[in-house]
């Protein structure tokens, strides 16, 4: 049966998270932090069916490497409680092959997470669910910060300073200009979210036409498709 679900959250430091730790859970690896001075050890993890990196043009080739890429990724963010990496989860479909699953799953990612500037970390799950309906499904972590075109870490927001009406700088209790922070990516607005999942749900539904399956799948909920079903 055609099944649709894409969600993302975030790893985070105020959530006790580890990008490294996320990483080597996701492609069944054993990596070391930097920061804190400790392996994740997943290696015994089952049902990993493929793994890679792709990278914009922007970024350095070294961070191929998984574990130097989470390093890097980790010490180029400060604060304690600092937003690391985007996780993605998205469900492959059965009525396709495997290899047409990543396929498809390959180029979802390079055109709409690679092309727009971000870096990509992929790993396909098939758990062993023994005899229950299989669940192929993706996980794809990409840095929250953006790259510079040099290939080092950028700004993740930028000040956009307020004025009055004359044009006057608008000054808080404290004597400093206000200012509003504005994202230097459109990667976290939800209408990008929602891109995302129309994306893969239209992606999925030329692969089922393709095959003459009359199979379809909606990014959308029940609740806006005007179906009257939990």
């Amino acid at each position: 049966m055609a099944d649709f679900h894409f969600s993302v959250t975030q790893i985070k430091r105020s959530a006790g998270q580890s990008a490294i730790a996320a990483a080597a859970y996701r492609a069944g690896e054993r990596l070391f932090s930097e920061i804190y001075g400790e392996y994740s050890d997943y290696t015994r993890k089952r049902g990993i069916i493929e793994t890679g990196i792709l990278l914009p043009s922007s970024a350095p080739k070294e961070y191929e490497n998984r574990e130097k890429l989470w390093n890097a990724v980790e010490q180029a963010e400060r604060h304690p409680k600092a937003q690391l990496a985007y996780s993605f989860d998205f469900s492959l479909q059965n009525e396709f092959s495997m290899d047409e699953n990543l396929d498809i799953a390959r180029e979802f990612i390079q055109k709409q997470f690679v092309d727009s500037g971000m870096i990509a970390d992929y790993a396909v799950h098939l758990p062993d669910k023994g005899d229950a309906v299989p669940n192929p499904h993706v996980h794809v972590l990409c840095p929250i910060r953006p790259l510079n075109q040099d290939g080092t870490w950028g700004a993740k927001q930028r000040r956009e300073y307020l004025f009055d009406e004359n044009g006057d700088p608008i000054l808080d209790d404290a004597g400093h200009q206000k200012f509003n922070a504005v994202p230097t990516t459109d990667w976290g607005k939800p209408e990008t979210l929602e891109s995302w999942r129309q994306a893969w749900a239209e992606m999925c539904n030329r692969k089922f036409a393709e095959k003459e399956l009359t199979q379809k799948v909606d990014h959308r909920s029940y609740e806006r498709q005007d179906i009257d079903q939990i």
